[in-house]
């Protein structure tokens, strides 16, 4: 057995929680926003998902500043939109409004969420591969500001909404530049083989469709590169390859294009063996900028504006899901199977810790594989660290919160736990598997609690079925 590694059980990383999470000096409880993360549990329930409003709003700034402070720098500009597939409801999309980020919306359902909030649907802009007709001709007729064309179906779609509508359309066309993200398969998005844009060879043929029709404008190309991305290596030959289209298809429309989206895709830390890996927004943004400006130095083309879709970078950190312990079982590893994962820290054990959610709020795990951080937040505790992993109460082996992590080995039923950086594609992603009602959303900013999300109850989802 190898020699378990020192960790802090009771420690709480703000590499992964959110800057103002503690643990009170006297109560030693976890405190989120300054409120104890068991008085969020006794008000609203468990499971609960938290947001910290402050960090969210905060951390939209920076992103917004570095990224446009750096395209300035180079002798541009840039629009960073908020990707709002990451976590979006009426009162974060108002926050990003105030915060002045454009929204990103991928379907009718987050139109109208948008539509709700206030925002302008100027600072909108429409993705996804497969826009229904309606939801074209909504979006027109509302004043969308950008409708990102996904296939060659879409140009005579929109053209036909645009039409009838007696409007004139802007629009990018999105394209795969072929350049592999490193990252989950089912997360890098502009490889050849998936259902996303057009190849990039596609390019000039698609723009001489676009700029065909009258009520077109064609603003430039949009390439999504993958998420949870840390290096900046792909985007330098994803923006390489986009610009070197850039100059033929300036010929084509008669003039300079007029933008470049480089889409998002920023990771952030899920745990503390990450935090050293995550990249820094500032630094990330001064590489994007240099990147595109030596890549049209050396294609000969004057800087385009360029865009940007952060969602998980803004959100992901600002949130922690709260969970109630049911029950905890004892598995013991079979030497082998200890020593084969050095994760495991030679543990001869390990426990399952089974909580009150599971894969309904949180499918990320099941669907990536993902692995998160946990900390009891109810208490702390001089027991020895134990190999945990927290799971759910689905009828799924796969139903896992956390796949490998260390706390106190005492861990017990009814102790609350905080499962750190949940704010983005938790709740966007949860379902009613086994008929359990999603939990509430609630934000947090100064030092009060407030539902922005009501939960669902039983009655809820016993209303949905029809029954004569």
């Amino acid at each position: 057995m190898t020699e378990q590694r020192h960790v802090d059980v009771n420690g709480i990383d703000d590499r992964v929680f959110p800057k103002g999470a503690r643990r009170g000096r006297e109560c030693r409880q976890l405190k989120l926003g300054g409120i104890r993360a068991t008085e969020l549990v006794e008000q609203f329930g468990s499971p609960l998902y938290v947001v910290d409003e402050d960090q969210t709003r905060a951390t939209a700034r920076e992103i917004r500043d570095a990224l446009r402070s750096e395209a300035q720098r180079i002798g541009t500009d840039a629009k960073v939109y908020y990707a709002s597939k990451a976590f979006l409801c009426v009162e974060v999309a108002r926050w990003m409004d105030e915060e002045g980020l454009p929204i990103d919306v991928a379907s009718g359902g987050e139109l109208a969420v948008a539509l709700a909030a206030g925002v302008d649907p100027q600072n909108i802009g429409f993705h996804g591969n497969n826009k229904s007709e309606a939801e074209i001709a909504r979006a027109i007729e509302v004043g969308i500001g950008t409708i990102i064309i996904d296939s060659e179906i879409e140009v005579e779609r929109i053209a036909a909404a645009a039409s009838a509508a007696g409007r004139t359309q802007s629009v990018r066309l999105r394209v795969n530049s072929g350049v592999h993200a490193s990252t989950h398969d089912y997360l890098a998005t502009a490889h050849e083989d998936q259902k996303f844009g057009m190849p990039l060879s596609e390019a000039p043929a698609m723009v001489r469709k676009i700029v065909a029709h009258e009520n077109l404008n064609f603003l430039g190309l949009h390439c999504h590169i993958g998420s949870q991305i840390f290096a900046t290596e792909g985007f330098r030959e994803s923006a390489e390859r986009l610009l070197s289209v850039y100059g033929e298809l300036s010929e084509i429309t008669g003039g300079p294009i007029a933008e470049l989206n480089l889409g998002g895709g920023f990771g952030i830390a899920y745990t503390p063996d990450q935090a050293g890996e995550a990249p820094d927004v500032r630094e990330i943004a001064r590489q994007l900028a240099d990147i595109v400006k030596q890549a049209c130095d050396d294609a000969g083309l004057p800087l385009p504006k360029l865009a940007f879709e952060p969602g998980r970078a803004i959100v992901g950190q600002s949130g922690v899901t709260l969970y109630t312990v049911g029950t905890t079982k004892r598995v013991q590893l079979a030497g082998s199977d200890a020593a084969a994962d050095p994760a495991d820290h030679g543990y001869g054990e390990r426990i399952y810790v089974s909580v009150d959610g599971g894969m309904s709020d949180n499918a990320r795990p099941a669907l990536y594989g993902s692995d998160y951080h946990v900390r009891i937040a109810n208490r702390v505790s001089d027991a020895e660290p134990a190999l945990v992993r927290v799971v759910g109460k689905h009828c799924e082996s796969g139903d896992i919160v956390v796949y490998r992590d260390e706390l106190p080995g005492d861990v017990s039923p009814g102790d609350v736990l905080a499962v750190a950086a949940t704010g983005a594609y938790c709740w966007s992603l949860s379902s009613n598997y086994n008929y359990v009602p999603r939990p509430p959303v609630v934000a947090l900013r100064n030092g009060e609690a407030r539902i922005i999300v009501r939960g669902e109850t039983e009655n809820d989802l016993l209303a949905l079925s029809v029954t004569e």
